[in-house]
């Protein structure tokens, strides 16, 4: 043998060999929580089309999910050193329709097949997709009844345009059709079709059918003008509003964050960043390092949006169905909206996809479904001045820096902006904000002067209501404080009475524990009676004796529903008089409407749920907290609302020693020249 030959050869085989070894754990590490990937959804699809289903010409997907491992599977596999341990097996949650049924599939796709196929047969529909609302928003122009109502109001076809919208249920004691309504806007010289309505036209359309099933042309009102109602910056005419100067963000080391997959690791913090075509943002096995103990400690296993009810209060033919359940009916992820760069998410941010899935099953990339970026807000984490030593004034800060996760869903007419705040603190802070524009009502009236009786609304413009109406934005939240068994804890502030001459007071307040022993206990309306409401693990002390735990702190925006207990909707939404709620963790209760929000009828939701009065001290507990408005659109709302903000905050509470910034080192300054010509 040539000893040259045999010498380039065996270099070869080493730099193939080394090249091998460098990419086994890129192509072996998989966490078990991440989202199908396109591969994956494509496997899925052909699975289920080379089944029995295949042969349907009436095939839909609906919903295409990872089905989750159970989770003592998921923290033994996050506990092992994983790096070195192939994926788990991976299997989908999949829901189609075929042949008007509702099919609940099990997709093993690492062995590459079904495992169970169980037609559902209870009430209520899966998430309509994005072709079946565009085929039926379709229908109305090639039906001659809509055609002669366009004609009636003097309009031309091709500048109206055709949305749909959920039908509710209202006492029907049997499962019907699957139906959606048709509502019809003015288009032409805005694109702010809805400011535009054909008010008074309803049609009503068989899903399944893909046909026109009723029609009504109720009345004629005026269809509202097209001035001031474009957003687009191009169409806006002077006198324009106020400008601020640019800002910019400078990191000069970096970003602080590290991106591994769909693992995040900033600061003190860990976390998993996943998606859901319905929930859309998820984080799991978000963990906080403790500096003292040198360690990683577990604060939430799993939290995402899990449902926003939203009931309009116009009781009239054209608008009483207007109840929505967005998440269960159209799906918070499959809406999410492509973020912009330097205005969704600041210069400093890092962006990543997602994928879902359309009518065929087919995976579809959605650029820039997320956004990830370290916030500087110029305020303070910690601070303290001391002017009571003699000689000396004593001034300590740390600035706050925190970490987003942002994604935003444009549902319709609106956009909800949803903030994961991770503070170095150890706290979570949840940001709910609500903007898009607003669900408007043609009327007769051009003045408030005019207006008799209850409209329903606010007169925001001539022939233009804008309609009272909620919002309920209620999250899953699966804490797992310093490990599963949690306890809810009430502690409630109690005035005392100061009777025995003790004291100059008369009064003092203090703090009486109430440990939530079932789920009936830990039912909340906030504002009811002063309280702190803490999660805690009882098995956990500090070194003072204390619970460890997390404090649930709310940042406004925390209305409960008005609606009477026997009105429909508020019986599909009978979660919604509580803000918050506590149950016993079980794998399948993920949706607070229940899985079949579309056309259900509330007896698999949040409330039902929590009607089983399970014992939830000591054990593994899910909190939902609800996020809630009542919105009474005022003419600042129009054409498009400012950004309206609330939410809740997650806040160690007796977790640490003490506090966990004692230590943190202040931020060396970087001083930027005044770019200004003034300067």
């Amino acid at each position: 043998m040539n000893p040259q030959l045999s010498s380039s050869s065996f270099l070869v085989f080493v730099f193939v060999f080394v090249f091998l070894h460098s990419l086994k754990p890129a192509s072996i590490y998989c966490h078990p929580l991440d989202p199908l990937t396109p591969s994956e959804i494509s496997a899925v699809s052909n699975i289920i089309k080379s089944s029995h289903l295949g042969s349907s010409k009436s095939l839909s997907f609906h919903y295409v999910g990872l089905d989750e491992l159970d989770k003592p599977d998921v923290l033994a596999w996050a506990s092992t050193h994983r790096w070195n341990k192939a994926a788990p097996p991976r299997r989908a949650f999949v829901i189609v329709r075929s042949e008007k049924k509702t099919h609940e599939i099990y997709v093993d796709i690492t062995n590459h097949s079904i495992v169970s196929d169980k037609v559902y047969e209870g009430f209520g529909y899966p998430i309509m997709n994005f072709e079946e609302q565009e085929a039926a928003s379709a229908l109305p122009f090639d039906y001659a009844p809509f055609v002669e109502s366009v004609k009636k109001r003097g309009l031309e076809p091709e500048d109206v345009l055709c949305t749909t919208f959920s039908v509710g249920w209202f006492g029907e004691r049997k499962q019907g059709r699957r139906l959606l309504k048709i509502q019809c806007f003015l288009t032409g010289e805005t694109v702010n079709f809805y400011a535009r309505p054909l008010e008074g036209v309803t049609v009503v359309v068989d899903l399944d059918a893909m046909e026109i099933v009723e029609y009504e042309d109720r009345m004629v009102v005026p269809v509202p003008g097209s001035t001031g109602t474009d957003y687009r910056a191009a169409k806006q005419k002077p006198p324009l509003g106020p400008r601020t100067k640019p800002g910019i963000i400078v990191q000069p080391e970096g970003k602080g964050f590290e991106v591994d997959g769909h693992m995040i690791r900033w600061a003190n913090w860990e976390f998993h960043l996943g998606y859901d075509v319905r929930a859309g943002t998820v984080i799991s096995l978000a963990s906080v390092k403790d500096s003292e103990k040198g360690i990683f400690r577990r604060v939430l296993h799993r939290g995402y949006v899990s449902e926003i009810f939203v009931p309009y209060m116009d009781p009239s033919e054209e608008w009483y169905y207007k109840t929505f359940f967005d998440v269960g009916e159209f799906g918070f992820g499959l809406l999410a909206a492509p973020l912009e760069p330097m205005t969704d998410c600041p210069a400093n941010a890092a962006f990543m996809d997602a994928y879902i899935t359309d009518r065929d099953g087919l995976p579809i990339k959605q650029s820039n479904a997320f956004c990830v970026f370290e916030r500087y807000s110029g305020d303070a984490s910690w601070r303290h001045t001391e002017f009571g030593i003699p000689g000396q004034v004593i001034t300590e800060v740390r600035p706050e820096v925190s970490l987003v996760v942002r994604m935003v869903s444009a549902i319709g007419n609106y956009d909800y902006v949803i903030d994961w705040e991770f503070k170095t603190s150890g706290s979570i802070k949840l940001g709910v904000s609500l903007t898009g524009i607003l669900e408007m009502k043609g009327t007769q009236y051009t003045h408030a002067d005019q207006i008799s009786g209850d409209q329903h609304g606010t007169l925001l413009a001539a022939n233009t209501m804008g309609v009272y109406h909620d919002h309920f934005v209620t999250f899953h939240l699966d804490l797992d404080v310093d490990g599963p068994d949690n306890s809810f804890v009430k502690s409630k502030l109690k005035t005392v009475r100061v009777t025995d001459d003790s004291s100059p007071r008369r009064s003092y307040w203090t703090v009486a524990k109430e440990t939530a022993r079932t789920e009936a206990d830990a039912l909340v309306e906030l504002g009811a009676e002063p309280a702190e409401l803490l999660v805690v693990n009882p098995s956990k002390k500090t070194k003072m004796g204390n619970d460890v735990g997390y404090r649930l702190i709310s940042h406004g925006a925390t209305a409960a529903s008005l609606l009477s207990d026997d009105d429909y909707p508020q019986i599909r939404a009978s979660y919604s008089k509580k803000q918050v709620r506590v149950t016993a963790y079980n794998k399948s209760e993920k949706w607070a409407a229940g899985l079949y929000a579309d056309e259900s009828r509330g007896d698999d939701n949040l409330a039902a749920w929590t009607a089983r009065n399970r014992v939830i001290e000591n054990t593994d507990i899910v909190l939902w907290y609800t996020v809630g408005v009542h919105h009474v659109p005022c003419q600042e709302d129009f054409p498009v609302m400012p950004l309206l903000s609330g939410g809740f905050e997650l806040r160690p509470a007796n977790f640490f020693e003490s506090n966990p910034l004692i230590k943190t080192p202040a931020n060396k300054q970087v001083h930027l020249p005044n770019c200004s010509r003034n300067s």
